[in-house]
């Protein structure tokens, strides 16, 4: 009997031991002018699902579509941060992939979200990083009413408002070169986000992004809604530059040689992947999802204690 049972905890010790594969969920943030259940992105997430072979939740924010233009982006990341602490799917965490405007509610994820699951992967496909670099956004990132009405609100109060800042989700990360100061002092989001506010850098914001496992950044070659199309991969324009100069890449940016964020930590570590891509703005062709996204979603080797 004795004998029974120290063989019985010999093997519950090895087991405790032992490495398992286990599939890591994800989530997709879609961009402006979109929702979850529209075909373009219930396909992609579909797709993503069906290649990776792990479970996979796009994230809606309200209505999508409108909320995704006049609910301000601090506000979209509370609502997503609540519901991946609610998910119980996420709780050992997961890795994420977003596009476009989507991106930054995926960095504020990250960085903000108090208590949330981690985050072992994340996946930026066309993500304004650094900024964009003018307005109007109409014939750019969409047409129609709700753009128009963006549009006037940027143009008619000034894209650094109190008014426009409360209502604009994208006024949160328009930064104009020229303009840099009242950038700093008036946008709402990006210089929180990028911890570009003097004496107000925040520590865990840097720790929490240099904790990513992986991060990929993808810009797209013919992108001609993100400009400068750098900021993909965080380059941006140098301050009081005009649109002629050249951008600078994200290695010369003070975010990156101060290390702001963390980008440069993660970039040190070999884990940041620089992806340029043929392509007009997050149209991405099915064989490079298949080289540069699904990789980042399948099993991730994990530590997992069988006891019974």
């Amino acid at each position: 009997m004795g004998k029974k049972r120290f063989g019985v905890a010999v093997a519950v010790a090895f087991l405790a031991l032992i490495h398992f594969s286990v599939s890591v969920p994800f989530v997709m943030l879609h961009g402006i002018s979109a929702d979850c259940s529209d075909e373009t992105n219930s396909n992609f997430t579909q797709l993503l699902i069906n290649q990776s072979g792990s479970q996979g939740f796009c994230l809606e924010i309200g209505n999508g579509e409108e909320d995704s233009w006049f609910k301000p982006l601090t506000k979209q990341v509370e609502i997503v941060c609540d519901q991946v602490k609610e998910k119980k799917e996420l709780h050992e965490g997961y890795n994420i992939v977003a596009r476009s405007q989507g991106n930054l509610v995926a960095r504020g994820l990250i960085e903000f979200c108090d208590d949330g699951p981690k985050v072992y992967n994340y996946v930026s496909l066309a993500g304004p990083h650094a900024g964009i670099s003018s307005v109007p956004f109409c014939g750019v990132f969409s047409n129609g009413v709700l753009c128009d009405k963006a549009d006037n609100l940027m143009e008619t109060l000034g894209v650094y408002t109190e008014t426009v800042q409360n209502l604009v989700a994208p006024s949160g990360y328009v930064k104009i070169p020229k303009d840099i100061a009242a950038y700093v002092k008036g946008s709402k989001y990006l210089p929180k986000l990028n911890n570009e506010i003097p004496n107000q850098r925040n520590a865990t914001y840097k720790d929490r992004f240099s904790d990513l496992d992986n991060l990929v950044l993808v810009m797209f070659e013919d992108d001609k809604v993100i400009v400068p199309k750098e900021s993909s991969w965080f380059g941006f324009y140098g301050d009081n530059a005009t649109a002629e100069e050249p951008v600078l890449p994200a290695s010369q940016t003070q975010l990156y040689t101060e290390d702001w964020i963390g980008l440069k930590t993660l970039d040190n570590a070999g884990k940041v992947q620089f992806v340029s891509v043929p392509g007009q703005h997050d149209v991405m062709a099915i064989p490079d999802v298949m080289k540069y996204v699904v990789p980042y979603l399948q099993n991730n080797s994990s530590s997992v204690q069988r006891l019974n």
